[in-house]
């Protein structure tokens, strides 16, 4: 998804450099032995401090070669210690240098091993990412960048740490019908909504490209969630949580040829829509052209669909879809996100980039919250960039196609 490798980007530089940090701990231990040992008094014992260094290296950078190289120069320095490192006095027992010696091997022989585990470890748990990864782009997959015409670009933020998907859903299809588009929110948030936003995104996937009518596309989705809620009520989805009220916020677009929209709202935000300035940030407006049904699970949809039709689209406006968790979400103080403002200040002037809208409102929103979400979040950017057909293209299109058939 756009936006978020940028941000994970962010997260392995930091935890590379981290690693970079962890990685001299040991050698600065053992360094600060021996200069504690050069200005001590000489009867000081600090032979014994070594023994922790392969211990040390274990736990920063999990690295066996480590563990050996310290415990190896423990070793030595208790065999053979410089004079600074040597106690004055007759007082010394004389099994000690044995005793260090044994000390320091075991604690190396017991890091060299830890380690050994500790490495297998991390490469399941990249396996299990992996896999983990995989199974979230086919629920939640990644959006072309153009579709007939229209730009695109979606990001997602999950509450639950660790996840790429939560319970916010977005698609964008390329249909015979025009490029239709669900944005959604399933009650709840996290993994335990996975479940039903792969049930709904399944129907939508197979009902946008058969039904002709967008309120068929609806209906379509709404008999989905019936039988994935029937299924969890009869057990037959152990894994999935069970939610006493489950519901589906939805809103569902259909952008022609020539730059209408169609759209039907259950119970989501209405978008936001951008406009180029000739001067200056982009001007951004909250749209709200229709009627506005119950979200699905709630409550039977009515025999006639309110379906809103807006006006036609420029060449490049565009459309933010976004989730409630985009304005819903505070700060530390209480503050609401500011998304308008935030849509401006994220499109700039010049031509509209649904990437960088994206990726800015984003970036906003966990500097508003400090990377702490109590709900997921989902964006996505459209933008219409083709010039809208006229009537003598559009009329004389169909019989220049036949001519070539």
């Amino acid at each position: 998804m756009i936006g978020t490798s940028a941000v994970g980007g962010v997260f392995v530089r930091k935890a590379r450099s981290l690693r970079e940090v962890t990685r001299v701990i040991p050698c600065l231990w053992v360094l600060g032995a021996l200069c504690w040992a050069l200005l001590t008094p000489h009867h000081t014992e600090v032979v014994t401090l070594l023994a922790a260094a392969p211990a040390i290296a274990c736990a920063s950078s999990g690295r066996r070669r480590c563990s050996v190289l310290l415990g190896g120069a423990g070793l030595l320095l208790a065999l053979a210690p410089p004079a600074a490192l040597e106690p004055d006095g007759d007082g010394k027992e004389p099994h000690a240098t044995l005793v260090t010696c044994c000390a320091i091997l075991g604690v190396a022989v017991a890091c060299y091993l830890t380690a050994g585990r500790k490495l297998r470890l991390v490469r399941e748990l990249e396996q299990l990412r992996a896999v983990a990864t995989a199974a979230q782009d086919v629920v939640l997959r990644p959006l072309p960048a153009r579709l007939e015409g229209i730009e695109l670009a979606g990001g997602h933020l999950s509450a639950s740490r660790g996840a790429a998907v939560g319970g916010d859903l977005y698609e964008a299809l390329a249909t015979p019908y025009g490029v239709r588009v669900i944005i959604g929110d399933v009650r709840g948030h996290g993994l335990a909504a996975i479940g039903t936003v792969a049930a709904v995104l399944g129907s939508f996937r197979e009902a946008a490209h058969e039904e002709s009518r967008l309120g068929g596309v609806l209906r379509r989705l709404d008999r989905a969630l019936e039988r994935h809620l029937r299924a969890r009520a009869s057990g037959e989805c152990p894994l999935d949580s069970h939610v006493d009220e489950e519901f589906v916020t939805v809103l569902l677009l259909e952008v022609g040829a020539d730059g209408e929209v169609t759209a039907l709202n259950c119970g989501h935000p209405w978008p936001y829509r951008l406009y180029e300035q000739p001067v200056g940030p982009a001007m951004a407006r909250h749209t709200a052209p229709g009627e506005v049904l119950p979200p699905l699970g709630l409550f039977p949809l009515p025999a006639e669909l309110p379906t809103a039709r807006w006006s036609t689209l420029g060449v490049g406006d565009t459309l933010v879809l976004h989730t409630d968790g985009a304005e819903d979400v505070r700060d530390a103080h209480g503050t609401f996100f500011p998304l308008r403002r935030a849509l401006s200040e994220a499109a700039g002037s010049g031509p509209l980039v649904p990437a960088a809208v994206v990726a800015g409102v984003r970036s906003a929103l966990l500097r508003h919250t400090g990377g702490r979400l109590a709900d997921d979040v989902a964006l996505l950017a459209l933008r219409f960039d083709r010039c809208p057909l006229s009537a003598t293209t559009a009329l004389t299109r169909p019989v220049a196609d036949a001519h070539r058939g």
